[in-house]
């Protein structure tokens, strides 16, 4: 692959936002966390210019690892939503293949419900922007059969951006039927491929219910389960224990997605109008403008 020095231009014709300067001679920085690749780091090129680089041991990785990796690479170029994280290009170098990405600079939403409470409206205004871009892939024919708080970045401003496309992949035949994501928060039709026929953009949609489940209690769903117990139970198409103590409009949100018939569960553009992303226009504006909403003060 011939690394861009470049960012794609968008549809508008613009640039990807902010980025200055190339890649040549960058160094690597501090340990960022871990994709479903290899490690992510912080990077630094000679403009000053900060972003995320994860890293593949291509030596050491199969033929097939590294052909969905070209896949990643190829479809993340082709993405442009304020919701999805920018691809900004790639180097090889010592048998690693290095992959420049955004850098979102408060890390996973699940680091972020590991220190503080997450209240109603700011998971409200979390899962709108987990929607916006989930509904932009969706459009596209795309699944992301990943989604899950570790894969979904926010920066300091509170926008998010959905990570981490190593199991994505786009649609052909409207289903897939390969066993992808992570267990605690695949849907019945994933765990249940080789008795129902594949699988579609609705998958991600039962991810999206265990995802914003595990923002509101601060665990993984199935917590309480082994791997195996819950497979079975997902399988079965029951969903995760919702505690009664979440609102009336969270728990119809996450029961909504969670509907174990796939042609059951809402598409991504009809979630977006659900009451519960619906929230005041006060709450909306303090967490998207801090700045303007102190100035007013």
């Amino acid at each position: 692959m011939n690394p861009p020095v470049e960012p794609s231009a968008s549809e508008d014709g613009s640039s990807n936002e902010s980025f200055r300067g190339s890649f040549t001679n960058w160094q690597k920085g501090g340990l960022l966390g871990s994709g479903s690749m290899g490690p992510v780091y912080e990077g630094f090129n000679e403009q000053g210019f900060f972003f995320a680089v994860k890293e593949v041991s291509s030596i050491d990785q199969g033929s097939q690892i590294i052909a969905q990796l070209e896949q990643e690479i190829s479809i993340l170029s082709q993405f442009h939503h304020e919701n999805i994280v920018r691809y900004l290009g790639t180097d090889m170098g010592d048998g690693k293949l290095y992959i420049f990405l955004e850098l979102v600079t408060k890390g996973s939403l699940a680091r972020l419900y590991q220190r503080y409470e997450l209240r109603d409206s700011q998971v409200s205004f979390y899962t709108k922007q987990i929607l916006s871009g989930l509904n932009y892939l969706h459009e596209q024919s795309v699944v992301h059969r990943d989604i899950k708080c570790a894969n979904i970045l926010v920066d300091a401003s509170g926008s998010v951006k959905l990570a981490d496309f190593g199991l994505h992949k786009a649609k052909t035949n409207d289903t897939y039927k390969s066993f992808k994501g992570t267990a605690y928060w695949m849907a019945p039709e994933v765990v249940n491929n080789r008795t129902i026929n594949g699988y579609g953009l609705a998958s991600d949609i039962w991810s999206l219910g265990c995802t914003v489940l595990e923002m509101l209690t601060h665990k993984i769903p199935y917590s309480h389960l082994e791997v195996m117990p819950a497979l079975f139970r997902i399988g079965r198409g029951i969903p995760p224990p919702i505690p009664e103590t979440l609102s009336a409009e969270a728990r119809d949100f996450i029961l909504k997605c969670l509907q174990a018939n796939p042609n059951d569960r809402p598409t991504a553009a009809q979630l977006l109008d659900h009451p519960f992303l619906t929230r005041s226009a006060s709450e909306t504006s303090i967490l998207a403008s801090p700045v303007d909403n102190i100035i007013q003060l």
